[in-house]
């Protein structure tokens, strides 16, 4: 019996045989993570870009193009000149002498890259401003706290600074914090530049930097001096919240409240705790701005016997006098990182030098870029540093 032939209906005048359609390709999500990254600075002096380029030329890419300027009305007018849309922006932002209108710089360009829709905004503060502020006195306030509130604000979600002057700092802020530190590339000066450093003495030049000076001390396994009894007032002899308000005279007292009688505090004569005599010398601090207490601590350890003496510290201020002061002091030489530009100062005392930190900062930006983790940077770190 023949077989029946399966016949297909004719094809209409409209109608062709097509091949099946491929499947569109998945369009990425909008939230997706962008491979790319731009670095700012935020600086309208050309002082102030150095750290900057030097950490670009590390990162090999080139700075951000953006504007920023004071109008005529000393208003901040920041510009950026190109798109910045699903990128990480990396902020860095160095403290001249006018701490205020860096400030703003770097609010107002956060805002500006925000309102460009940047993905992430990270600002890269070397030193942190304001950060001597940072407990109540008297009936003052505590303006780091403001200031981290401000950031958050304008649209930062991140920070890398170095060495802040105090740690608890990092608790003001509402998104992570990563806080570097020097000391591995001051204890490298030590070792490197320092003749002879195997005969010096790590000094804290008052109580409260001991712990710092320990820290120093142990890593270089070289002795610890601490100088106490300052003539000088330092931050913990300011009166703080809980001597709000002061004492009034002829006050009334309520006759059946009887307070204590606080003994005022009376410092001790100068010593210092530890055998200078005959050693090289080695201050360490995290600031040095007015220079006054380095000098007396300076004339203190030539007294006791310390044929040399180092200042190193991580931010180098340096206001008013600094430079003067030093070149007449007993200090044979002050050793700051880049944090803070201070060629200005470098010029009018030959005893400052600078050792470049651009590299960790370089390195933190990759790693924060590229998801990794920061652990490496803080390898042999202690709390105390």
């Amino acid at each position: 019996m023949p077989k029946k032939l399966l016949l297909l209906p004719p094809l209409s005048a409209s109608s062709t045989l097509r091949a099946p359609r491929a499947r569109p390709a998945a369009r990425p999500a909008m939230n997706a993570a962008r491979t790319g990254y731009r670095v700012f600075s935020a600086n309208s002096t050309a002082a102030c870009t150095e750290l900057a380029k030097r950490i670009t030329e590390r990162l090999g890419a080139e700075l951000g193009k953006s504007a920023v300027y004071q109008e005529t009305n000393g208003e901040t007018r920041v510009e950026i000149k190109e798109s910045v849309r699903g990128q990480d922006i990396f902020i860095i932002q160095t403290i001249p002498r006018d701490v205020n209108t860096a400030v703003m710089e770097l609010l107002i360009m956060a805002y500006a890259l925000k309102t460009a829709c940047a993905r992430n905004i990270i600002g890269v503060i070397p030193y942190f401003p304001y950060s001597k502020q940072s407990k109540m006195r008297k009936r003052g306030s505590i303006v780091c706290k403001l200031l981290a509130s401000m950031l958050a604000k304008a649209g930062l979600t991140h920070i890398i600074t170095m060495d802040l002057h105090q740690k608890e700092i990092q608790g003001f802020f509402s998104f992570p914090v990563d806080n570097l530190r020097a000391s591995p590339f001051l204890l490298q000066y030590i070792q490197e530049e320092i003749p002879n450093y195997r005969n010096a003495v790590i000094v804290a030049k008052s109580p409260d930097a001991a712990k710092r000076a320990q820290s120093y001390a142990e890593r270089l396994r070289l002795g610890l001096a601490v100088i106490h009894g300052e003539a000088q007032c330092t931050e913990l002899d300011m009166d703080d919240g809980r001597h709000s308000p002061p004492m009034v005279k002829n006050a009334t007292v309520h006759p059946g409240l009887e307070l204590p009688l606080m003994m005022a505090k009376e410092k001790p004569p100068i010593t210092v705790v530890g055998d200078v005599g005959g050693r090289i010398a080695i201050i360490v601090d995290d600031i040095i701005d007015d220079v006054e207490s380095f000098v007396a601590a300076a004339e203190i350890l030539k007294e006791r016997g310390a044929y040399k003496i180092y200042v190193m510290a991580t931010h180098g201020i340096l206001s008013a006098e600094a430079p003067r002061l030093i070149e007449e002091s007993s200090i044979d030489e002050v050793v700051v990182t880049n944090t803070v530009p201070h060629e200005v100062q470098k010029l009018q005392c030959p005893k400052i030098k600078t050792v470049d930190i651009s590299l960790i900062l370089s390195e933190a930006i990759r790693r924060i870029h590229n998801g990794e983790s920061m652990a490496y940077l803080f390898r042999n770190i202690t709390v105390d540093d």
